[in-house]
């Protein structure tokens, strides 16, 4: 993800090394917390917040961990505060999409209602489960990455992420019945 040197020459105090570091992890930080609270404002809040606590705690972060699992316990703690301060709402934004040659428009349409269907089903789960699936299946981290970055013991992790793919089948099958049981009335 980030070069040790640029962490290390950042962590020296060299202020051009900092910025760069944060404009490199900027990206991830906000995905991350767009995921989590599932608002693009909120995000961008929280992902503030997380890049202004990196800067200020740079010093603090040492090789014991990886620095992504450091970066993604800041992050990650900071939207699960603000989730519990602020009731969850959903948005529906507008989402551009590209044709490609390869895909009709139908595929395009269905594949933008079938993601919309699963951030919906994601924004359900309760706030831990919530957290183990996105660092998983939208953030790539592997279980020990998880349990490091969420402060969980690996077996925590691997039963949260468990339930959560039950909870996630249950709440798409409920979708998937309800768009049926609207075709036939429609």
């Amino acid at each position: 993800m980030v070069a040790p040197d640029l962490i290390k020459a950042a962590q020296m105090g060299d202020r051009d090394a900092l910025i760069t570091l944060l404009r490199e992890i900027e990206n991830h930080v906000y995905r991350t917390a767009y995921y989590i609270l599932g608002n693009e404002q909120d995000a961008l809040d929280a992902a503030q917040e997380a890049l202004i606590r990196i800067y200020t705690k740079i010093n603090s972060y040492e090789e014991k961990a990886q620095f992504k699992t450091w970066v993604q316990r800041i992050v990650t703690n900071l939207c699960i505060d603000k989730f519990r301060r602020t009731k969850p709402t959903v948005s529906i934004e507008q989402h551009d999409m590209s044709f490609t040659d390869h895909k009709t428009v139908e595929d395009e349409v269905m594949s933008t209602y079938i993601a919309q269907d699963i951030r919906e089903a994601i924004d359900k789960l309760p706030e831990h489960h919530r957290s183990v699936v996105v660092l998983r299946y939208l953030q790539d981290f592997s279980y020990n990455e998880i349990a490091e970055s969420l402060d969980l013991p690996i077996n925590t992790v691997k039963s949260y992420l468990f339930r959560a793919r039950q909870q996630l089948q249950g709440i798409l099958k409920d979708y998937n019945k309800q768009q049926r049981s609207d075709a036939v009335r429609g």
